[in-house]
């Protein structure tokens, strides 16, 4: 609300909250304060994992970044700032009333209750006390002396709960999944590494499609669905170095969790979306440039003004900036150098988000009725809960569903043919009102109501920054 250009936590709590915030607060709407603990009591909202988890679904969080982190945290946090993530940071005066959003996760609703959480950020998990599993010099970050992953599983079995925890990807892959409903995976001290800087072996850490796999093997045993949020986190980290390499990896490996999760779902009652919570400001130029140029290297034509090399890809701000403006550049090898700093046009430590359109990508039930043309942010998740039948309008579906002949008879008054979102040769799934659909088969309107329920068992959220 008090920024032209938006940052990772409120524009996720636009993305899933459905609400716009202010610069760096946490599920908060626009009555909360940066870092004042006192205005976030009466500014919390709920989030599509709060919606979900009330229509019994499963529900999960997979990202490469910490859990606590900025944009999963919109999930299941309330903070007058994304930085508190543990106690340490959230300030003295106010730790006694705002909990950090560590505590928040596995105290409070909807946190408690979420499925699988897979992810990096130990740190905020572990007391000072205790040393990293992995990074044995380093220490947990909490004042409290707690071991949030202990207490994790205390509350599990105290409940009833078949959980689990792992750290490393040798541990992920022994879970067996039909023994235990939830996981939680914390695989880094902070973030986990760049997918080119990954270890793949059983010591290292899993990939985003190692995570999105192991979360729907788990989530999918819900007969009443489920709602998966994959962050590909690490895709905003590398443009904030100028380091084009990394973030189109990344992107790559965003692209293999998108199809790994697209094997294991049925399409025709799962709706996937894929976007971005903000973008970058990254170009590509030249002047000239011959099709199939490598963008990774330098354009091919030098300055017009200066006469030294330029990359094709540039940044409008960050370290890339150099005065001279030499880009140290070996023009013979470049292209395979992953360590590469993209020029930029403005001096900043790392750049900064970019402040235009970003697209969004749909699949699945209603898809290309709900999700075509532009719209704002905070539009997504309230789209996400009609087409789910999600928070206010479960009412409208178990209307429509103990209304079946009045309602199919209005609606056929409006429209005598809709279009569901079944395959060719499976029974109608049921549309939640007069609107399309997506694989273009038309079903008479009166059928398709006997089974609304099953229109949408399945949610995938994808996020991207592009």
């Amino acid at each position: 609300m008090d920024a032209q250009v938006g940052e990772s936590s409120a524009c996720a709590t636009a993305l899933m909250c459905g609400v716009k915030t202010n610069f760096e607060t946490v599920g908060l709407d626009a009555r909360g304060r940066f870092e004042n603990c006192i205005s976030s009591f009466s500014s919390r909202v709920p989030s599509l994992i709060d919606w979900a988890q009330e229509s019994g679904k499963a529900t999960g969080i997979v990202t490469n970044t910490r859990i606590t982190h900025a944009t999963p945290a919109a999930l299941y946090g309330h903070a007058p700032s994304r930085y508190w993530e543990d106690d340490s940071k959230v300030p003295p005066a106010s730790r006694k009333s705002c909990k950090d959003l560590a505590r928040q996760l596995i105290e409070n609703d909807p946190g408690r209750n979420i499925n699988v959480l897979l992810g990096g950020g130990r740190r905020h998990w572990l007391p000072k006390v205790a040393h990293d599993p992995e990074l044995t010099k380093e220490e947990g970050r909490r004042l409290d002396g707690r071991n949030l992953v202990d207490d994790w599983l205390r509350d599990k079995k105290k409940r009833g709960l078949k959980a689990e925890y792992v750290w490393n990807k040798g541990l992920l892959e022994k879970v067996n999944y039909n023994q235990i409903d939830h996981l939680l995976g914390l695989f880094s001290y902070s973030h986990m590494d760049f997918e080119v800087d990954r270890d793949p072996s059983a010591s290292g850490d899993p990939s985003l499609a190692d995570m999105t796999r192991a979360a729907l093997s788990i989530l999918q045993k819900n007969p009443k669905g489920f709602l998966l949020v994959v962050e590909g986190g690490r895709i905003d980290h590398a443009h904030h170095y100028n380091n084009a390499f990394r973030a189109l990896d990344e992107t790559l490996a965003m692209e293999t969790a998108v199809l790994a999760a697209l094997s294991m779902v049925n399409p025709t009652e799962t709706l996937i979306v894929v976007t971005s919570d903000h973008s970058h400001v990254l170009t590509i130029g030249g002047q000239a440039t011959p099709r199939g140029h490598p963008i990774l290297g330098p354009d091919s034509k030098l300055s017009d003004v200066d006469g030294q090399p330029y990359t094709t890809l540039l940044y409008g701000n960050g370290p890339g900036f150099a005065t001279p403006r030499i880009v140290p550049m070996n023009t013979t090898s470049a292209l395979e150098d992953k360590n590469q700093v993209h020029g930029a046009a403005v001096p900043r430590q790392w750049g900064t988000h970019a402040g235009e359109d970003v697209p969004v990508y749909a699949l699945g039930p209603l898809a290309t009725t709900l999700f075509a043309g532009t719209f704002d942010q905070s539009y997504i998740p309230h789209a996400i809960a009609y087409a789910a039948c999600l928070d206010e309008h479960r009412l409208r579906c178990k209307g429509l569903e103990q209304n079946i002949h009045s309602v199919a008879t209005s609606i056929q008054n409006c429209s005598h043919n809709e279009i569901s979102s079944n395959s060719v040769n499976a029974p109608p799934v049921a549309v939640a009102s007069s609107v399309m659909a997506d694989d273009g088969h038309r079903v008479n309107s009166q059928a398709v109501y006997k089974r609304l329920n099953r229109m949408v068992l399945g949610l995938l959220v994808i996020l991207v920054v592009v």
